[in-house]
């Protein structure tokens, strides 16, 4: 009987609820991604070093890596419709305060309010993405993701059309999205709330039938610990990219700030691309192989891309982008997999460790960039995917 019942509802694909989550995670990310796209102005305005810029990177990432887990656990016990408007409400106030503030700890303390939106949102939003896939969890997923990576690319879109020519001040016309985006939510907090009871008894059901996770405690400890080490190789790179590639090509090829805007777009979207492949591939062929094609596939042109010129580094970063980018969706859905019934937690430690990696990476790599270069920087990162290698461990899970 709940075999059956398990049956029809993997048919119940909540699309209408995709659609809205998407949007909603491309209007959250976008505004998440001004933050990057303005450190050439916060760099020229305020006298930064390279240090510096990593250290916002890392506040920001830290304060939206710290608390996801939290929220994952606290949400799958006690779930609050409600909550990502207060998210939302969190980036708003944060983003204010970027574009207004003109000391450098009220910048720190302008990203982490907006990590801290970020973090409620994160493991919230991907739950309920679970919940609407009607078991399409690899095409939810990246339906999802691509929302969030649409959005990262309009980042630096926003930054080069209106705060690059005329200040950093007009990021804040940017918040009129935040509003955007809480009145978005209100018909996915309506279909949450309503589908509470019948969750919850669900869930309850297939504990009570003997449903467990698909490998031992032992085995999963293992399989989630090769997952946080591919976790770490995509997230160096990536965050190598998102926070200097911008410096990186004015230095290297002499580009204007705008232009370089333009380069980092190309980049972002073609994350948007491989992510929206990713789960539906993962979905067909199983997730392993999405995964470890996705991390080592892309080490031959990180390897190659700080020995060219100008028109293949943008054309290889594209390549990357979209090859790279196609692991997540593939990842998350994975450990999902791995302990079915804590998908808001395995949710939020997964976002706040990509977060948390992302953070520390860019501290890091912006303390090399002022003691050997920022060209040196892609020398060394470029190593990072082969550790994807470390997938041939993963064990085949069911689709």
């Amino acid at each position: 009987m709940v075999a059956e019942s398990n049956k029809a509802n993997a048919g119940n694909t909540a699309f209408g609820i995709l659609f809205f989550l998407s949007i909603v995670h491309c209007i959250n990310d976008t505004l998440q991604s001004i933050i990057t796209a303005v450190y050439p102005l916060l760099k020229d305005e305020l006298m930064l070093t390279y240090a510096q810029i990593g250290l916002i990177t890392m506040v920001y990432q830290i304060s939206a890596s710290v608390f996801q887990p939290v929220v994952g656990i606290v949400m799958d016990r006690h779930q609050k419709p409600w909550s990502l408007p207060v998210g939302m409400g969190f980036i708003f106030i944060g983003l204010l305060l970027l574009s207004y503030s003109d000391l450098f700890w009220m910048i720190l303390v302008s990203v982490g309010m907006i990590g801290i939106g970020s973090s409620i949102f994160h493991p919230e939003a991907s739950r309920l993405t679970a919940l609407a896939s009607g078991g399409k969890r690899g095409l939810a997923q990246s339906l999802f993701q691509v929302g969030g990576n649409l959005g990262g690319s309009f980042g630096p879109l926003i930054t080069a059309l209106i705060i690059s020519p005329y200040g950093r001040h007009n990021a804040s016309f940017s918040s009129i999205l935040a509003l955007a985006g809480i009145l978005f939510m209100i018909p996915i907090c309506r279909w949450y709330a309503s589908r509470i009871n019948e969750w919850n008894q669900r869930r309850k059901q297939k504990v009570d039938t003997g449903a467990s996770m698909p490998l031992s405690v032992r085995k999963t400890v293992f399989v989630i610990g090769i997952i946080i080490v591919l976790i770490f190789s995509k997230y160096v790179y990536m965050e190598s990219l998102r926070s200097y590639y911008t410096f990186y090509l004015i230095h290297k090829f002499g580009v204007s700030v705008q232009d370089s805007q333009y380069y980092l777009f190309i980049f972002l979207f073609a994350t948007a691309v491989g992510t929206l492949l990713g789960g539906p591939i993962g979905d067909k062929i199983g997730r392993k192989y999405v995964i470890w094609g996705s991390i080592l596939g892309s080490a031959p042109f990180t390897l190659l891309m700080p020995h060219v010129g100008l028109a293949a580094t943008v054309a290889l970063s594209f390549i990357i982008g979209f090859i790279l980018s196609s692991a997540f969706p593939a990842i998350l859905v994975y450990a999902q997999e791995l302990l079915p019934y804590k998908i808001g937690m395995i949710s939020g430690i997964f976002f706040g460790f990509a977060f948390g990696v992302a953070g520390i990476a860019s501290a890091v790599l912006g303390n090399y960039a002022d003691t050997y270069g920022i060209e040196y920087v892609y020398n060394v990162v470029a190593f990072t995917p082969l550790l994807g290698l470390i997938a041939y461990f993963l064990p085949n899970l069911k689709k």
